[in-house]
């Protein structure tokens, strides 16, 4: 049964390869859009109702 390389070449394609740094994000992540939609659709109007009564 053939085998799919020799334990010589082992990890040398990822240790050749070289390091990219990470692209800055642009947009938050979906946990920062949910916690900012959660704010405004249900805290702000609890507190401008508390203001009018």
């Amino acid at each position: 049964m053939p085998t799919h390389g020799s334990m010589t070449k082992a990890g040398k394609v990822r240790k050749a390869t070289p390091k990219i740094e990470p692209k800055p994000k642009e947009r938050p992540s979906p946990r920062v859009n949910n916690r900012k939609r959660y704010a405004k659709l249900l805290e702000k109007p609890l507190t401008q109702k508390a203001k009018v009564l």
